[in-house]
């Protein structure tokens, strides 16, 4: 027994494999990080030699870059198992990317995926880190979007580590890896990638995460990262292929995600944790649990908790065509556009009701519609002791003008002769002749436009219109509640929840709204304050059937 451990410890111990040095310094290698020199032969030269070092003797290396740019042009490098990407920080060491040379080629920094090399399951790459070092993808250009044309795009990979990376203006997706098991992505801030994504082509994102290959069970913590600014979502997990099961051990944690199209995406995990994250400014949603993925299934099980989801220009919290269960808790939702939480239909993937979804002690205000508006069929829901106060803010009336008093820039429009409300107007859509563009705010007499998409210079979907050119905006929704359900809401439970308008000039008009689309059935409405809304506490185009409704508190005696 004591010779087989001194053989296993032996074995563990062996020495570095003759001509594969455990820890190099890249500039003793053929790199020169001089900004002109291609330095892509070099690394992959590099890369191979480490790597058979690795699969030899089993011990890890170490590619140490000093402070340098280093220029990779025309070709990706393939990574391999045990190599480790090293720099001395991201304003330090620059991997300048470019394909001026090879204009068919996306030029990614690091890539072994299924379909070029065989990745899967029994051919992952093991022990790789990549950290402080930045990727600058300005200079990869392309005819078509190719998603290949990422900072770093690796498929089957165990224990991954990312960390404190800046990877930016890469044409698709920053940070784009797939089926990463017992791994972890910490400190990395990604901006402007997917600059050639249209906004739905697949990836464009900051952290773009497949998931599914490795089973139902992959183990991923993503934590610390700023997404600011990319084509589609800031950070996304995508389950790959419909008939693969929806994976659970996946974390978003103490993340920010800003003026991207979605802010953070749930497009297929089972169970995934979002926590203590910022979702700001974002073109569509904050956060989007829906079937828009690759493979049209929508995540289902999750947790958001303790998020601040502020500001997006259509709704804080999209849920579509998910199976459900889901859990809102503890959150700030305020200041989007149109709804703080909206149950929509895509038309694609999953069509029964959304089951057992939980909104429970939310802080909603100050969002442009309803703060919780209900579009697609839903059962078995709880809305449970949250605070919904101050919202319908987009009230102000139809507009419009022309003449000496209009200008448009790239971003803006003035009317001198306006007296709009403040952010009135916030999340309507501005025709000016054939060009469109999103209201994101408004003073008294400006309209600030949002960007046509991600971190565009225009907010035009064509050129800016010259002065004086008539412009309309529509008039608000005359009804904007606390609740609305404008579909099957059957088996529900809203209890204890808080629901006004405590403004001067209040424009929340109703606590809880049933449309003429709307039902409610077999539902329990109890010990809720509706009072204090512009109108009144409740408005029931369609009479509930069934359920217990009592001990609510509104403006009139219906209780």
């Amino acid at each position: 027994m004591a010779n087989e451990l001194l053989l296993n410890s032996v074995r563990v111990r062996r020495p570095a494999a003759a001509g594969a040095p455990l820890y190099c310094d890249a500039l003793e290698y053929g790199l020169t990080g001089d900004g002109s020199t291609n330095d892509q032969p070099a690394l992959a030269a590099l890369v191979d030699r480490l790597g058979a070092g690795y699969a030899s003797d089993g011990r890890a290396r170490v590619i140490y870059c000093p402070p340098g740019i280093y220029s990779i042009r025309d070709a990706g490098t393939v990574w391999r198992s045990g190599v480790s990407l090293i720099g001395a920080g991201p304003a330090a060491t620059r991997f300048m990317l470019s394909n001026e040379g090879n204009r068919a080629d996306p030029t990614p920094l690091a890539f072994w995926t299924t379909v070029q090399h065989g990745a899967d399951r029994d051919r992952h790459i093991a022990d790789c880190t990549f950290s402080d070092f930045q990727i600058d993808g300005s200079g990869v250009a392309m005819a078509e979007y190719n998603y290949l044309a990422k900072g770093l795009g690796l498929q089957y990979v165990v224990r991954g580590v990312f960390r404190n990376l800046y990877i930016h203006h890469t044409a698709a997706s920053g940070l784009g890896c797939d089926f990463l098991q017992d791994s972890l992505i910490d400190g990395v801030v990604v901006v402007g990638c997917g600059r050639l994504d249209n906004g739905e082509q697949m990836g464009g994102a900051g952290i773009g995460i497949g998931i599914g290959g490795w089973g139902a069970v992959e183990r991923l913590t993503i934590a610390n990262c700023t997404a600011l600014a990319n084509g589609t979502n800031g950070i996304f997990l995508e389950l790959q292929k419909d008939y693969w099961t929806p994976p659970r051990g996946y974390r978003i944690i103490g993340c920010h995600s800003q003026g991207n199209r979605f802010g953070i995406s749930d497009w297929g995990a089972d169970g995934l944790i979002v926590s203590a994250c910022t979702m700001t400014g974002n073109l569509e949603a904050g956060f989007d649990v829906s079937s828009q993925g690759t493979s049209t299934v929508a995540g289902r099980g999750g947790l958001v908790t303790d998020c601040v989801i502020d500001g997006n220009l259509r709704d804080g919290i999209s849920l579509g065509n998910s199976p459900g269960p889901y859990i809102v808790r503890g959150n700030r939702i305020s200041g989007n556009g149109q709804h703080g939480y909206h149950s929509r239909d895509l038309r694609r993937g999953y069509q029964g009701p959304i089951r057992d979804v939980v909104i429970e002690s939310n802080e909603f205000w100050g969002n442009g519609l309803d703060a919780v508006r209900i579009d697609h069929q839903m059962s078995d829901a709880v809305l449970l002791n949250n605070r919904i106060r101050n919202n319908g803010r987009q009230y102000g009336r139809a507009a419009g003008g022309a003449g000496e008093a209009v200008r448009y820039s790239e971003r803006s429009l003035v009317d001198r002769t306006a007296d709009w409300p403040h952010d009135g107007h916030r999340g309507k859509i501005l025709r000016v002749g054939r060009s469109v563009a999103t209201v994101a705010a408004n003073t008294g007499d400006e309209l600030t436009l949002a960007p046509v998409r991600p971190d565009a210079f225009t907010a035009w979907s064509g050129a800016v219109p010259p002065p004086g050119c008539g412009y309309e905006l529509d008039p608000a929704p005359g009804q904007r509640a606390g609740i609305t359900i404008n579909a099957a809401f059957d088996s529900a439970t809203i209890r204890g929840n808080r629901i006004w308008d405590n403004h001067d000039n209040q424009t929340q008009t109703h606590g809880l709204w049933i449309t003429g689309r709307g039902s409610c059935v077999d539902c329990r409405v109890e010990d809720n304050d509706l009072a204090g809304n512009a109108e009144d506490g409740m408005r029931l185009d369609t009479p509930p059937v069934g359920g217990r409704w009592r001990d609510n508190h509104l403006d009139s005696d219906w209780s």
